[in-house]
C-alpha cells in the first residue's frame, strides 16, 4: 500500500527494463515511501509528462536520443519548476552531469545505484538539498562557478552592462530590445555563469576576466 506522504517519482528514460525495474523495486525497497507515477522514453515528452503526472521528483537519463536528457531537464525546469530534477547517467563522464546542473537539475546520481540506496538521496533532494557524487563535487569545486564559460558578443555586452550597474531599461535601450527581453537574457546569462544574482555575475566577471576583449 502506497503511503499518502510517499514521494511521487516520474522517470524520463528510454531503457524500458530500467524503468520497469524502478516501478517494481522502488516501492518495494523503500517500504512504499517512493513510487513511480509515470514514465516516458521520449525526451521531448518530458515536460508534458510532468504536467500530467504532477510528480515531486523527476529522474532524467542524460543519454537519450535527441533532443536528449539535457533538453529534457531544461524543459522540466521551465514548465514545471516545482518538480525537482535528478539527472542520472550510466557512465563516468562528468561533462553531461555538469551540463545537467547548469540546465537546472538539483542532483546527479549514477544509474548503477541500487534501488534501495535511492531513497536517502531522493528524500534529500525533495528536502531542498543538492546531491552529488564525491567525484563530481570535487570537479565542481575545482572548476568553480563560471569556469570555462564561453560568452558570445551579445552576452558579453549584457555582462558589461550588469557589471557597471545599469538597470533593465537602460540595457534595453543599449541593446535595442524590450525590457522583458533583457530580463529573459539576464536570467539565461546567470544560469550559464552558474550564479544566482547580478552582484555575483559582476564579481565573477571581474575575477575571471570575462569582460576582456
Amino acid at each position: 500500500m502506497v503511503q499518502s506522504s510517499a514521494l511521487r517519482v516520474a522517470v524520463v528514460d528510454d531503457h524500458p527494463l530500467f524503468v520497469r525495474g524502478l516501478e517494481l523495486l522502488l516501492p518495494a525497497t523503500t517500504d512504499a515511501r517512493a513510487y513511480v507515477v509515470g514514465s516516458t522514453g521520449d525526451a521531448a515528452a518530458a515536460a508534458s509528462l510532468m504536467s500530467r503526472c504532477l510528480p515531486d521528483l523527476a529522474l532524467v537519463d542524460l543519454h537519450m536520443p535527441p533532443p536528449g536528457g539535457i533538453r529534457a531537464v531544461a524543459a522540466i525546469r521551465r514548465t514545471t519548476p516545482r518538480v525537482r530534477v535528478v539527472a542520472m547517467s550510466g557512465d563516468d563522464d562528468p561533462a553531461p552531469a555538469l551540463e545537467a546542473l547548469r540546465a537546472g537539475a538539483e542532483a546527479f546520481l549514477p544509474k548503477s545505484a541500487e534501488p534501495e540506496a535511492l531513497l536517502p538521496p531522493l528524500l534529500a533532494v525533495f528536502g531542498g538539498w543538492a546531491v552529488l557524487p564525491a567525484q563530481l563535487l570535487r570537479g565542481l569545486l575545482h572548476t568553480g562557478p563560471g569556469a570555462r564559460v564561453d560568452l558570445d558578443t551579445e552576452e558579453r555586452a549584457l555582462l558589461r552592462s550588469i557589471a557597471t550597474g545599469r538597470g533593465n531599461l537602460e540595457i534595453a535601450d543599449q541593446l535595442h530590445v524590450s525590457e522583458r527581453t533583457v530580463k529573459r537574457m539576464t536570467a539565461a546569462l546567470l544560469r550559464k555563469l552558474r550564479v544566482s544574482n547580478r552582484a555575483e555575475a559582476a564579481a565573477l566577471a571581474g575575477k575571471l576576466g570575462l569582460l576582456d576583449g
